[in-house]
């Protein structure tokens, strides 16, 4: 087989809930890997916040649309001769099947390299899976395969109730459901044949309350083959993978267990012809050994980003080598620099948590199941299981006390909780054994192991001295001790020795942005990628703290050194102490609000680069902020501040409604609502927590029917560097919610001047020394301030594509006292457009409704020669993508 000469990458698109930045990881290791390899590279993708997208990461970039119009347009321009589908997540195999199935792939040429299109048909197709288990004597659970209602109805006859309905060719369980009845039956299998690819369900008989185990598997054309990393789920079957507790090493399973689901995910992946990497997911009974195989996953997946950050283990860089015509025994593995033919072996635990979006959502249906609600998730890694697990709680960012946020409830609302799976049903174990209930039914109404109930109660009852004991820094060993780990990174435990000597040299430490969130997605590290890049380029060491294991950034390759640690003063406090020699400071604009949050509390002794500690709390203080504008002559919207309910309340009466409420020190818009008469906001303001409180709220005169405009600034502390966006969603929709385009369209010259001028004079004021945002309304020829931002803002990696410029980089080189360069920006009167894209199949209970609490979950990038090309590209119909055009990015500027 000859080796390609171009190849070409189908990215994920969006961040939706079920795909999120784990394909922006796996995909930018394969387009590394295969440059190394020395093939060119095409990479199309339509979300402008991935590193994979970047020009030094492909040799030709397409922000388009992910249809298969667009990609026959990319196909038939750039005659790429190879295709890998499997690192851009359940959209990239979707559309390679489209492709294929249209005839596309063979009329060009292109051939699929890694694990081929049959395979992936046997893998996703569930009929021809079961077939093909049922072949090779692997159990698979009695089920049928049905594209109608009344095939459904009939197959439950034979079946019985309850059923597990799993929808063909989805992602994060989409389509999917447990059906107790003929009603539910009927519900959900019209969702499952409507998002089905291939309009079929595989309704199976349900075997919840098993456990879940997985085997991430690697596997080459030659037949060789490893583990790379077992995992167990916490919460037994019923609940989607990715959202259950995952702890890997698995910690139930007996050695003669384990062996019996390795040899037999072997088995599997041989009769499947997998060529690269895949998941196996089965189903176990622990009482009489019985298993099931679940379903396989021929593709990187979540799974794969949380397998190898767990074990350091690069399987997408693997999977890629293979499907390039490697064999596993000539790759070499970073790590160990041996060879990749090499089962990782773990002496320490990981621990994965989702983040659900309840605590943003108070209406959210808290319940989980097989479909994904969770919007991201944190690793913690440690020594024992109740150690790993308290600093995955902590890793969570709750604002109250984790441990005791259930103990008002009453014993029978903690035993409803527990007997349904749910976001709370880990407080509500702690809160079960506050209430003195026993180990044993506390398992029997969770279904959830004895032995992690056990490891619970010890982590509720000793808490305060696993969170006390000495801690050290301890290298994760990928080997058990058996080679020596060359690209090492860290995690704390208890311990004397500490592992991670300080680096040498000047260095500096970038804080990450934690798990994904509404409000805080990839595009914080986007960039924080970003600003290792530009230190590096200055010869200074970058060190990152972060707990995403989705994310490029928690890659042992990108920076000098990193600590997968909880986002918290206590841990961030650690790493610096122990990196303090040699120390320039700390960067906390690339890790949104998260970072912001923790300036504060860090104390006086660390340095911050860039804004100091005392701008960025007057800018993040509404009553501040208020003060200092008005002192500078510029216009507001009237506004009163209040620190209580009452105060709210009367403040608002006294400006007449609509008023628009923001606290201070949020994300993404949380607790901010448009009140448009005294009941409206007595209902809003009765649901704010405590915290809200903690800090003033402003109170303000919306601006019905004004215009507003978002601007991305870099200072140098005496030079500003300005780049405005403007929305087209009406007033008072949250900037991450509402499209914006660039440049401006409808602001003149003059305004455009004007907003540039005040948006120097406020940099000046607060001294911005790196980046920062504003957000202003025009109404009228006048234009308002309506809030600052001291940090990076979601829509620069946008700007980064629109200008060909490292926004990040200006802004970190500015922290480091270089000035901003006079620079020439040539866009070529290319219009783009950035839009919103939202998850609300997924998030039962949250109104659609937009405002100023923001609901998108990612977004896309559209490029036009004119505006009505770009908005024509945001949902294209199969007449305009025959007649739209692609642009290489490159062309943009």
């Amino acid at each position: 087989m000859n080796n390609p000469k171009k190849v070409l990458i189908i990215g994920s698109g969006p961040i939706v809930i079920g795909q999120a930045a784990e394909f922006d990881y796996s995909g930018t290791q394969a387009l590394l890997a295969c440059r190394e390899e020395g093939i060119k590279t095409i990479v199309v993708n339509s979300n402008p916040a991935t590193i994979q997208t970047d020009r030094e990461i492909a040799d030709v970039i397409y922000i388009e649309p992910l249809t298969v119009p667009f990609l026959e347009k990319i196909i038939a321009k750039e005659k790429p001769d190879g295709l890998i589908v499997t690192v851009g997540g359940q959209t990239g195999l979707n559309l390679a099947t489209e492709l294929d199935r249209h005839g596309i792939l063979k009329k060009f040429h292109v051939r699929v390299l890694g694990t081929d299109i049959e395979a992936i048909r046997l893998s996703e197709d569930r009929g021809k899976f079961r077939n093909l288990m049922e072949s090779i004597g692997q159990p698979v659970l009695p089920s049928q395969a049905v594209t109608s209602i009344s095939e459904g109805l009939d197959a439950v006859k034979t079946l019985g109730f309850p059923v597990l309905l799993r929808s063909a060719y989805n992602l994060g369980g989409t389509g999917s459901g447990i059906a107790y009845n003929h009603k539910e039956l009927v519900e959900k299998m019209e969702q499952g044949l409507r998002t089905s690819l291939s309009h079929q369900v595989l309704i199976e008989k349900s075997v919840i309350g098993w456990g879940e185990f997985e085997y991430e598997v690697i596997r080459d054309d030659a037949g060789n083959k490893i583990i790379v990393c077992n995992m167990e789920n916490m919460d037994p079957m019923g609940v989607h993978t990715g959202e259950s507790i995952v702890v890997a090493p698995s910690q139930t399973l007996s050695d003669d267990d384990h062996q019996t689901l390795r040899t037999a995910a072997f088995e599997i992946v041989n009769a499947l012809q997998i060529k690269g990497s895949c998941n196996v997911q089965f189903a176990f009974n622990d009482k009489t050994g019985e298993y099931y195989v679940i379903e396989v996953n021929p593709r990187l997946s979540r799974s794969s980003a949380l397998a190898s950050k767990a074990t350091g283990y690069p399987i997408a860089k693997v999977a890629t080598k293979i499907a390039l015509g490697k064999k596993l025994p000539e790759i070499v593995n970073d790590i160990t620099g041996k060879t990749a033919f090499f089962e990782p072996s773990l002496d320490y635990l990981v621990v994965k948590i989702p983040r659900w979006p309840y605590d943003k959502f108070p209406t959210l249906d808290k319940t989980i199941g097989v479909t994904m609600k969770s919007t991201g998730e944190i690793m913690a890694i440690g020594q024992t299981f109740e150690e790993t697990m308290l600093k995955a709680i902590q890793s969570l960012e709750f604002k109250e006390n984790f441990f005791e946020i259930l103990q008002t409830l009453s014993k029978r609302e903690i035993i409803d909780l527990l007997k349904v799976p749910n976001m709370q049903r880990l407080p509500a174990v702690f809160s079960a054994f506050h209430k003195n209930m026993t180990d044993e039914k506390i398992s029997n109404l969770t279904q959830i192991n004895p032995w992690f109930i056990a490891k619970l109660r010890n982590l509720s009852e000793h808490r305060a001295s696993i969170r006390s004991d000495i801690r050290v820094f301890k290298m994760v060993d990928t080997c058990a001790g058996e080679f020596e780990a060359l690209t090492p990174y860290f995690y704390s435990t208890h311990g004397i020795e500490n592992e991670a000597q300080p680096l040498r040299g000047p260095k500096v430490i970038i804080l990450g942005s934690g798990p994904i969130r509404i409000g805080q997605g990839i595009e914080f590290d986007y960039l924080t990628v970003h600003a290792v890049k530009a230190l590096k380029e200055k010869g200074i060491k970058a060190i990152i703290i972060n707990n995403n294991p989705e994310t490029v950034s928690t890659d042992y390759s990108i920076s000098d050194r990193l600590y997968f640690e909880p986002l918290t003063p206590e841990f961030v406090s650690k790493v610096i102490d122990n990196e303090k020699d040699g120390l320039l400071g700390i960067i906390p604009q690339f890790g949104g609000q998260t970072a912001i949050n923790l300036v504060e509390s860090l104390g006086a002794n660390v340095k911050i680069l860039g804004t100091d500690i005392e701008a960025i709390k007057d800018a993040e203080d509404r009553k501040k902020t208020a003060h200092i504008i008005r002192g500078l002559g510029l216009n507001m919207p009237k506004w009163q501040t209040a620190s209580t309910k009452e105060g709210v309340m009367q403040k608002a009466n006294s400006l007449r409604y609509p008023v628009l409420i923001r606290p201070s020190f949020v994300l993404g818009g949380e607790g901010m609502i448009i009140a448009k008469n005294q009941d409206e906001l007595k209902l809003h303001v009765s649901r704010l927590s405590k915290d809200v409180f903690k800090k003033p709220i402003l109170i303000d005169k919306f601006l019905e029917g004004a215009l507003e405009i978002d601007v991305d600034f870099i200072s140098d502390g005496k030079k500003t560097l300005s780049f405005i966006l403007e929305q087209l969603e009406p007033a008072g929709i949250h900037s991450g919610d509402s499209s914006c385009m660039f440049p401006p369209k409808t602001l003149t010259m003059r305004q455009q001047e004007r907003i540039r001028e005040i948006t120097h004079t406020i940099s000046r004021a607060f001294n911005i020394v790196g980046i920062a945002n504003i957000q202003y309304a025009v109404k009228n020829d006048k234009i308002y301030v309506l809030e600052i931002n001291p940090r990076a803002s979601r829509t620069v990696p946008f700007l980064n594509k629109c200008l060909g410029i490292s926004l990040a980089k200006l802004a970190t080189d500015a922290m480091l006292g270089t000035p901003i360069p006079n620079l020439s920006l040539n866009r070529n009167g290319f219009v783009a457009i950035k839009s919103p894209v939202f998850s609300f199949e997924k998030l039962d209970g949250v109104s659609r409704t937009l405002g100023p609490l923001m609901k998108s979950t990612g977004e896309k990038m559209s490029i036009g020669k004119t505006l009505e090309e770009a908005i024509l590209k945001i949902d294209t119909t199969e007449q305009s993508s025959k007649e739209l055009q692609v642009y290489r990015l490159g062309s943009m500027g």
